[in-house]
């Protein structure tokens, strides 16, 4: 089986409801993703510095799976505050660990 990171840069579609929009991706989004078959582990990062054009935070999910796009498709609820700014997908080809 395959390893991933999925890449996900964010903004919030309406400034005024970043609470929820914070509070959504944490308690519903990313448990739904955890729930998906091959999801190993999802971690969030807020920018300290934004930038124009740029996510204000992103989202790494590590994920197992031979077909990432299939997976890809059964990734939770999702929301109308979430704006995809950028997104990429990483194969692992070679992993050390100490």
């Amino acid at each position: 089986m395959a390893k991933w990171l999925v890449i996900i840069e964010s903004n919030c579609a309406d400034p005024a409801r970043e609470d929820e929009f914070n509070e959504w991706y944490n308690k519903t989004h990313l448990p739904d993703v955890l729930e998906t078959p091959g999801a190993v582990r999802a971690v969030r990062y807020e920018r300290t510095a934004p930038s124009e054009g740029k996510g204000k935070y992103l989202a790494i999910y590590e994920v197992e799976a031979d077909d990432l796009q299939t997976w890809r498709g059964r990734t939770g609820r999702m929301s109308d505050l979430l704006q995809v700014t950028a997104k990429s997908s990483f194969k692992q080809i070679y992993s050390l660990s100490m």
